[in-house]
């Protein structure tokens, strides 16, 4: 696979084959699974399916009923984790329109886990098409409710069925959907971090900034530690015991002079609601910051008030005030301030159609935009 090549150019158009789900749900059982979604739960009936091969190219697009994938059990992502996915949501706005958030961004970042993971880069074209064309035929699945939206899934995979230590020639892309309610109900609410001494999410030269379900599936015996410890989250230290990240979430500390710094390394994977919150913050004047954060800098400014709030960000939550971090002998008081939430209102304020969005960060993913504009 060449490391110059440039996915987003010469593109043949797709069009999509679509057969219809003669199972899927009735309006009525739709309504009622949409009244409290649970988080990643429930699923639409449709789902996207496109195939890669080396000498086919990206082809055979098509959206078919959602169901089980056939694999032969010699797979490559079965024995050697050839792996990467997405999360990105579709937000139902006041007039009825479907619209995501900032989705070229997205499809950037599943081409730079595409291309540590040696797997073909899908072009953002076709990535945005793909939640165009699964939104075409189940739209109806976007809840409506405060704070509800539709969870989009897309994920690429090896399919070839070998076993040998080598990118695999064929590939799977798939999008599935999923109605979810809030993360956090009733409210965004202070979350306890258990400090992971013991174990690395990923270190120098690895995978830690591709989204890949390696990295999660390294967090879950840590983020099992937290529970036990009566925490809600991991947060891990790099070899340098700086700070990078939680097991699913961006971390992001307020100064008391007005300074917002985030941890900055290779091993960390690129947030996008990270990088919204911060430019919003900029917006406001404030100062931001990317830089190596120790741990010991994080306990000592909060001890000393120099760091005056402490949160952590994500697709999924959004925005979580940290109250707490726990560590081995020691359990540290976090400040609480208003900064977070402000930002976090703000943030899907736009997401939900009820700010202006100055940045042009929108999409509109519904019908009405293939006979019109995206505004």
């Amino acid at each position: 696979m060449s490391l110059t090549y440039d996915p987003d150019t010469a593109l043949a158009p797709l069009e999509f084959a679509v057969t219809q789900n003669l199972a899927a749900k009735t309006p009525a059982e739709r309504d009622q699974l949409l009244v409290d979604p649970a988080f990643g739960t429930t699923f639409t009936d449709h789902m996207v399916d496109i195939c890669w091969s080396v000498r086919g190219g990206w082809h055979r697009p098509r959206v078919q009923p959602y169901g089980p994938i056939s694999l032969d059990p010699a797979a490559a992502v079965l024995h050697y984790g050839q792996e990467i996915f997405e999360g990105i949501k579709a937000y139902r706005h006041a007039d009825g329109s479907v619209w995501t958030f900032r989705p070229d961004q997205n499809g950037r970042r599943l081409q730079r886990s595409a291309r540590r993971l040696a797997l073909p880069e899908l072009p953002v074209e076709y990535f945005i098409q793909s939640l165009r064309e699964l939104i075409a035929v189940d739209g109806a699945w976007v809840p409506s409710g405060a704070d509800q939206s539709l969870y989009l899934r897309p994920f690429m995979f090896a399919k070839e069925a070998f076993l040998g230590v080598r990118p695999a020639n064929k590939v799977g892309y798939y999008v599935i959907a999923s109605p979810v309610g809030a993360y956090f109900k009733g409210g965004a609410k202070p979350v306890s971090i258990w400090l992971s001494e013991d174990y690395a999410r990923a270190g120098k030269g690895g995978t830690g900034a591709a989204k890949t379900g390696g990295n999660y599936a390294a967090s879950l015996l840590p983020q099992a530690e937290a529970y036990e410890q009566g925490c809600d989250q991991v947060v891990f230290l790099d070899q340098n015991r700086n700070v990078e990240e939680l097991g699913g979430m961006n971390i992001v500390f307020v100064y008391k002079d007005g300074t917002i710094v985030t941890p900055q390394s290779d091993s960390i994977l690129e947030g996008i609601t990270r990088d919204s919150i911060l430019q919003l913050a900029a917006d406001r004047g404030h100062k931001v910051q990317g830089r190596a954060v120790s741990i010991d800098e994080w306990r000592q400014g909060v001890a000393s008030g120099d760091i005056v709030e402490v949160f952590a960000c994500g697709t999924a939550a959004v925005v979580a005030p940290i109250g707490q971090l726990k560590g081995h002998d020691f359990v540290d008081e976090q400040p609480l301030g208003e900064l977070a939430l402000s930002l976090r209102q703000e943030l899907t304020d736009i997401q939900y159609g009820r700010r202006e969005d100055t940045h042009g960060w929108l999409l509109r993913l519904d019908a009405d935009v293939a006979e019109g504009s995206d505004a």
